[in-house]
């Protein structure tokens, strides 16, 4: 399965769409179509894809584009470097969020002259082994035998080796996703506002010693810390629970290594599990979830405005009134919804004035029918394509009003 296929498979499984329709509605979009002339006047060639499921397609399609070219590039750069391997392939292709890709490429991603790097041209890379190797081994006496003019101390050697551990441990995927994972479940969201801020920051007083849960925030508040942060009001960190937390973390990073044991060696892992937790998974950790709190929040506050904006836009602008709505269409006909006073829909129905079937005498018949049946008392036509001869249509039509029915308000919408 290609590239583009795999994309569309995935998308019609999240939209709960064919493939052909997935790929119909893409052929659109990349030609230039926008997602509401799509869903409008395009449905014929989709199948019938509401504007929801076109919105979630372009944006899954644009997330999926990106993954892919980064896949190709991940995959080609290890290529490239000679460290392919089957498994490595395979964990790869199986990938389906960034962050799980970023995470397998960690180690093989180029990076600056690092700490671990110098300590490995050292020589220290045996010394990290001989401790992983013999715990119950004291790890001072073990680095005194690798000492030599480019390490001369004891705590150098282990600082280095430390270092080379501490850069296995933040580049090893299966413990990124755990605690990932394990930190989007029990992660706190603290704010402290920064001394001397008080005044200046008052508007953001509520959020001055603020503490609440990572999963549930809401986006209204996620957003208000955000902008404090922003502004220099307030620091903000994600994080695990101060208490109990620090060492829950501590000991996943321990566990990697199996520093569960009271042997000097086990002694000395669990410390620099420790110390790379607090040095660099824990910086790492935040940095991914202020992304995802500020991405879940945004996308939470535009469905909000959009369904705000939903209701204004369905809100009765001529008052409690019967109202017939004609969707002007030439091809495709012209759309009739009639509404009560309350909003509620009442009947629809699709009529073919146009060419090809220039069914003027049944569109009229029909208008009226409406008009009669629900008591119209407003007919509001969409200002469109073929609006104008809509609008003909209808004042031809409430010519032939039965006496007794009320003339309807007309208006061009």
């Amino acid at each position: 399965m290609d590239t583009a296929a795999r994309i569309s498979e995935t998308i019609a499984k999240e939209i709960g769409a064919s493939a052909r329709q997935v790929v119909a509605a893409v052929g659109l979009l990349d030609e230039g179509a926008t997602v509401p002339f799509v869903a409008r006047y395009r449905k014929e060639v989709t199948g019938g894809l509401d504007d929801t499921q076109l919105r979630t397609l372009a944006d899954r399609l644009g997330y999926l584009r990106e993954m892919e070219d980064r896949r190709a590039t991940i995959f080609s750069s290890i290529t490239e470097q000679g460290k392919m391997r089957d498994d490595l392939a395979r964990a790869i292709g199986r990938a389906v969020t960034k962050a799980e890709l970023e995470d397998i490429y960690l180690p093989y991603k180029p990076k600056r002259r690092t700490k671990a790097m110098i300590a490995r041209e050292n020589g220290l890379e045996p010394l990290l082994d001989a401790i992983l190797a013999d715990r119950s081994a004291v790890p001072e006496a073990l680095a005194a035998g690798v000492l030599s003019a480019a390490v001369p101390e004891v705590k150098a050697a282990l600082e280095g080796a430390r270092d080379i551990l501490a850069e296995r441990l933040s580049e090893d995927a299966a413990l990124l996703g755990r605690m990932r994972a394990w930190l989007q479940r029990e992660a706190l969201v603290t704010a402290k506002v920064i001394p001397g801020k008080e005044a200046e920051g008052a508007k953001f007083s509520d959020y001055f010693a603020h503490s609440e849960a990572w999963s549930t925030i809401p986006s209204h508040r996620a957003l208000a810390l955000l902008r404090a942060s922003k502004e220099g009001i307030v620091s903000l960190d994600i994080g695990p629970e101060p208490e109990t937390g620090k060492a829950r973390a501590e000991a996943m990073v321990a566990a990697v290594v199996e520093a569960a044991g009271t042997g000097a060696g086990d002694m000395w892992l669990r410390a620099a599990a420790g110390w790379t937790w607090r040095v660099k998974l824990s910086m790492a950790m935040m940095v991914d979830l202020m992304g995802d709190m500020r991405a879940r929040a945004q996308e939470e506050a535009i469905r909000v405005f959009a369904r705000n904006l939903k209701d204004l836009l369905l809100a009765a602008p001529a008052g409690a009134k019967p109202v017939l709505g004609l969707d002007p269409g030439i091809r495709t006909g012209v759309k009739a919804a009639v509404v009560d006073a309350t909003g509620k829909l009442l009947e629809t129905a699709t009529v073919y004035p146009f060419q090809p079937k220039n069914d003027v005498r049944g569109t009229e018949a029909e208008i009226l029918r409406l008009v009669a049946r629900h008591g119209v008392a407003l007919i509001a036509i969409g200002n469109g394509t073929a609006s104008r001869e809509t609008e003909r249509l209808v004042a031809d039509a409430l010519k032939a009003l039965p006496k007794g029915v009320a003339m309807p308000l007309k208006v061009v919408v």
